[in-house]
């Protein structure tokens, strides 16, 4: 039996209760309409009548109680379940209700200080997503691209993965921990341990990884593969907010990982730059350096962890392993989730190719990492704008509103942003093309955030707190691999369908050469007295095909699907009883 029919049956015998014990208990009034005492005296506590389950709300008229002044029944019942309980029965106009009143309540002094927890947390798996791997730049990739293919760049490209993978090992860390230490806490202090040790041993080689990229590869791409699962295994958002403020949590993630982002590109790839030190008169920030001080802070991170207290949760939540896969099984059964998980997995395929390698053909054509890393500047205190906008906007009951609005931006900015790179300058780059980097970065990771918050904020929203760490991970896996997914195939098509020759003038000598996509590549050619000619540059056919599917998703599949998705009740999306 569904739990809503639960509730009708309950509340048909309270009523009936309600009725019996009013006809059978009541005493006759006596001519002042108060009721008599069994000895004929007369009292004010008589006319008091408690009935069972039902409180009362007290209306003053002519000295006693009313039936018709009591409050509903079915409000009355309702008030007596938990918050989850209520809002599992609740039909779409109650839950719209219920969100609007949430949303004009304050934040809690409580939720502050765990807003704050939040963020240091995500910034802190900011800094080795970033220097690896990330949308939508990357740090090492823009060092490494000078030694590369993008062949080569797509084998490193696969750290991220695990990022889009941790629902496969998130039922463990459901299931598994020390009570006295909290179920969060048990996974995140080891993990931040590990993510410190690692980036402090990995800062002993990082220089000959660099200087010989080629060689290294598969020693890389393993090393921050490790960094990428580890990081992706802390997860604190749904049990540590209440119910009202979840909305905030895409927010402190945007606030956090951006941060953390903005340390490990902007910062890092403008002091790692030779002109930019010269310029300013700075020591040059080694890569080795700055993942020593990674590591040092996730250190002290940790201990400060050590010394934050994590509520216990119910005991019925603690639910086995088997259990938890037996659970996140019955989340793929639901036919919405099905639906939800193939709009994420094709969401991002009209700018895959903007994200992948719009930039490194900028860098490959002349812009500067440190100027592209002032554009990151720039951008930076705009997301976190969007970030904030993407939480307020996303409250009440259509928290895919900015999710939808976002797709057209995006489209129409990857577009420009392909226009820029067939119009490219030659350096040195004008003020005003760069000011059109500059606009075109801005408005592009805006929309791109506000578009993450309108999803997380549905997540957190639709997502059964019983199971809660499982259910965001499974909705967060798609939402990844919708971005991750297509990286690998675009950056390996662009060399596929590049064709380029290492042409020697002076002895009439041209060579179709595969490394001519590579400025390493061509700094071979140049060697050999040759240069590499570019006769076809494959970014703009993937490009060209990844707009024309992404146009297409959006209108006939994308929103049409999101606004059904969106009404659907949050009752509907719960596996647990």
């Amino acid at each position: 039996m569904s739990h809503s029919a639960n509730n009708q049956q309950r509340r048909r015998r309270t009523k009936q209760q309600r009725k019996q014990s009013s006809s059978e208990s009541s005493p006759a009034p006596d001519d002042e309409g108060m009721p008599r005492g069994p000895r004929g005296q007369t009292t004010s506590l008589e006319s008091i009548s408690i009935q069972p389950r039902t409180p009362r709300t007290p209306r003053s008229n002519g000295g006693h109680y009313r039936a018709s002044d009591e409050i509903g029944v079915e409000e009355v019942e309702l008030s007596l379940l938990g918050e989850d309980e209520r809002r599992q029965g609740m039909t779409l106009e109650e839950e719209q209700e219920y969100l609007a009143q949430a949303e004009k309540k304050p934040i809690s002094t409580k939720d502050k200080r765990a807003l704050a927890l939040l963020i240091i947390l995500y910034l802190i798996q900011g800094f080795p997503v970033r220097v690896s791997t990330s949308y939508p730049v990357w740090s090492l990739p823009f060092l490494l691209k000078e030694h590369l293919s993008y062949s080569q760049i797509a084998v490193f490209s696969l750290a991220s993965y695990p990022y889009s993978l941790k629902l496969l090992w998130s039922p463990i860390v459901d299931s598994l921990f020390i009570p006295s230490v909290g179920r969060r806490r048990s996974w995140i202090i080891p993990m931040q341990l590990l993510i410190g040790t690692l980036m402090m041993a990995l800062s002993f080689n990082a220089e000959e990884y660099m200087e010989n990229p080629s060689e290294h590869i598969y020693t890389m791409s393993a090393a921050f593969t490790t960094l990428v699962v580890l990081s992706a295994t802390q997860g604190w958002a749904l049990t540590l907010l209440s119910q009202e403020n979840l909305s905030y949590a895409s927010t402190c993630q945007t606030i956090g990982l951006n941060t953390g982002y903005f340390a490990s590109f902007t910062v890092f790839l403008a002091l790692n730059s030779e002109t930019f030190a010269a310029k300013w008169g700075l020591p040059r920030l080694h890569l080795s350096t700055y993942m020593q001080f990674c590591s040092a802070f996730s250190f002290l991170v940790t201990i400060w962890l050590l010394f934050v207290k994590e509520e216990r949760e119910h005991e019925d939540e603690d639910l086995s392993i088997k259990t938890v896969y037996l659970t996140m099984w019955n989340i793929c059964k639901l036919k919405h989730i099905q639906i939800l998980c193939a709009l994420h997995l094709f969401a991002k395929i009209g700018w895959a190719a903007h994200d992948a390698v719009t930039q490194l053909k900028m860098v490959e054509k002349g812009l500067g990492r440190e100027d592209l890393a002032i554009a990151v500047l720039i951008d930076f205190p705009f997301q976190i704008l969007a970030g904030y906008v993407a939480g307020r906007w996303s409250r009440g009951d259509k928290p895919l509103r900015p999710w939808m609005l976002s797709f057209w931006p995006r489209l129409v900015l990857a577009f420009l942003a392909t226009l820029m790179v067939y119009y490219f300058p030659k350096p040195p780059i004008g003020f005003g093309f760069f000011v059109l980097i500059i606009i075109q970065t801005v408005l592009s990771s805006f929309a791109g955030t506000v578009q993450f918050g309108g999803i997380s904020a549905f997540h957190t929203r639709i997502s059964d707190p019983v199971v809660g760490g499982t259910y965001m991970t499974l909705l967060a896996t798609f939402t990844n691999l919708g971005g991750t997914w297509p990286r690998f195939f675009v950056l390996k098509g662009v060399d596929l369908f590049s064709v380029a020759t290492c042409q020697n003038k002076g002895q009439g000598v041209s060579v179709k050469a595969a490394e001519c996509v590579s400025d390493h590549g061509k700094a071979a050619c140049m060697d050999l007295g040759g240069e590499c000619i570019t006769e076809r540059d494959g970014y703009y056919i993937v490009s060209a095909v990844c707009l024309a599917l992404g146009v297409l998703s959006v209108i006939f599949f994308m929103i049409p699907t999101a606004r059904k998705l969106q009404a659907v009740p949050p009752s509907k999306w719960r596996v647990s009883s």
